[in-house]
């Protein structure tokens, strides 16, 4: 994180973003989806140009040399990445800026920190890259309760400190980014190989309260199943799992934190499992005549172990809208990897249960297919993706994602469910027909996780209640078609009214009594999983 400073509007480093031609292409694809020539623009605030409220608090002299109330700091956290942070932002609204930001280097500067906050009524809001799409680091607090909000950037603490090569584990600060985790333990012809989109702007901390998902799609998709060991600092103290490979001792104490969302301690180190980075590969991708049979041969792979690193699958929209496909089929992007094997056998079963189904690969199955054709078209698309938010934010184009998992024998039906409500929904608020286009993102063997798009063409003025009626209509689509309001995205605050419904009320009480125990004042993160 030392080539630049991050940007307080729009996704990366200052600096970075979207070339001409990139801009271009997306441009394109809006005005010929919309039937326009000529966006009405609007350019963000200047930093220098923002009004913020003066600062409420000071911090002690002991606490001064990690903490920060400047503009750019201030600024930089007070949103997310979510379409309506772009929304407040590019109006200038920065209302919720925190008023302390701190960079802790060490468990004791943590505990400081949550200690004066506590000491000051202030809300505590942990931060690890800023990527959140779901309100998970804007501090949105109730001023009538917190005095003022100081938000903890956990990146000075982002040292890969001990690897064991023996078990193939190492123990990782939670303010590491992703690429300067796996430049720390490729030496050791190690990876921890979670590649969220996010990846370069993320940190193990935030992956890990999150539940985050990364690029693969099967087997091991979610953080979950990498962390062997935390070490929690809450406002009660410090707590420590065990490092063991597994345990059937009583509910686990790592997942009490794993989705915690930052709301019952910060995360400051990891134990996690690791794997020998990869020398075999195959990979291509494969043509269907329509997104559910490729759902359909999808399945069929899943359900066979054959744990493919990539299998997502894209509708034939999203396909042309990403430039993978022409429009006129489905596209599927399969692709296998291994660090001990060759792979030609479970390729060759993979495109024969596609051929059953009507697919038919493009090219040969090779170990550099997946870096041409279709699949790195895709692979591009993806990389690039978030750059472009913050291009057709100022155009009053609405683009957002929302994602779901649903069980194989329901798919189908809640598909259409979801995708229809979420048309009617645009065009009642916009007044134009949208579009609604749908991947995979991962897949298991008893369903997949449909990932939707949804674009408009909005009005500045209206933009956000305009996306806040869109969103809310997938979001009720998905809860009443018996999906999840989040895959891999989180609840923070964005999901709280899905999430609310779609938990036991029995499990929220549990939730409560742990905050209770573990945070009592309800300085962590109010208002994200539960209700100060």
């Amino acid at each position: 994180m030392r080539e630049g400073r991050l940007k307080h509007f729009g996704w990366g480093r200052e600096g970075e973003g979207l070339t001409p031609e990139e801009e271009g292409f997306v441009l394109d694809r809006a005005r010929a989806r919309f039937g326009v020539q000529d966006f009405e623009q609007v350019e963000p605030p200047a930093l220098a140009d923002l009004a913020l409220a003066p600062p409420r608090l000071v911090p002690p002299a002991s606490l001064k040399p990690i903490c920060s109330s400047e503009r750019y700091d201030r600024a930089a956290h007070t949103y997310g990445k979510a379409y309506e942070d772009y929304v407040r932002a590019l109006g200038g609204d920065y209302a919720a800026a925190p008023d302390v930001v701190a960079y802790p280097r060490s468990e004791a500067e943590v505990a400081a920190v949550l200690d004066w906050a506590g000491g000051s009524d202030a809300a505590a809001i942990p931060f690890g890259g800023g990527s959140s799409v779901v309100g998970g680091i804007e501090p949105r607090v109730d001023r009538r309760r917190y005095r003022a909000s100081v938000t903890l950037d956990m990146r000075e603490m982002g040292r890969v400190l001990e690897v064991d090569s023996v078990s193939r584990a190492a123990r990782i600060q939670g303010g590491a980014f992703g690429p300067a985790l796996e430049a720390a333990l490729k030496p050791h012809g190690l990876t921890l190989r979670h590649f969220p989109q996010s990846f370069e702007y993320s940190t193990l901390g935030g992956w890990i309260a999150t539940r985050s998902g990364g690029h693969f799609a099967t087997l091991y998709t979610h953080i979950d199943e990498l962390v062997e060991s935390l070490r929690v600092v809450t406002p009660q103290g410090v707590l420590e799992s065990r490092r063991l490979p597994g345990s059937g001792a009583g509910p686990s104490s790592d997942r009490l934190f794993i989705g915690s969302e930052g709301i019952l301690g910060i995360i400051t180190e990891a134990w996690m499992r690791l794997q020998a980075r990869p020398r075999f590969r195959a990979g291509c991708a494969v043509r269907f005549k329509d997104f559910f049979s490729a759902a359909r041969a999808l399945r069929v792979v899943a359900q066979a172990g054959l744990y493919p690193a990539n299998c997502r699958i894209l509708d034939p929209e999203e396909a042309y809208n990403t430039g993978a496909g022409d429009g006129t089929a489905a596209i599927m992007v399969l692709a296998f990897e291994s660090a001990d094997h060759p792979l030609e056998p479970w390729m060759r079963r993979a495109l024969e249960c596609c051929a059953d189904h009507g697919g038919a690969p493009e090219g040969t199955a090779a170990a550099d297919s997946h870096r041409e054709g279709a699949a790195e078209r895709w692979r591009n698309a993806f990389i690039r993706m978030p750059y472009a938010r913050e291009r057709t934010v100022k155009r009053a184009i609405i683009g957002d994602t929302f994602e779901t998992a649903i069980t194989w024998e329901r798919f189908e039906t809640f598909h259409d469910k979801v995708k229809a409500a979420t048309e009617a929904a645009i065009r009642t608020a916009t007044g134009r027909a949208g579009q609604v286009t749908c991947r995979f993102t991962h897949v298991y063997p008893d369903g997949p996780a449909p990932y939707f798009t949804f674009q408009a063409l909005g009005r500045h003025g209206a933009l956000l209640e305009q996306w806040t009626a869109i969103k809310t209509a997938a979001s009720d689509a998905l809860i009443a078609a018996g999906g999840t309001i989040t895959h891999h995205h989180a609840v923070g605050r964005g999901h709280r009214p899905w999430y609310d419904r779609e938990r036991p009320a029995l499990f929220a009480a549990a939730l409560k009594a742990a905050k209770q125990a573990l945070d009592p004042q309800g300085l962590l993160n109010p208002g994200v999983l539960i209700d100060p």
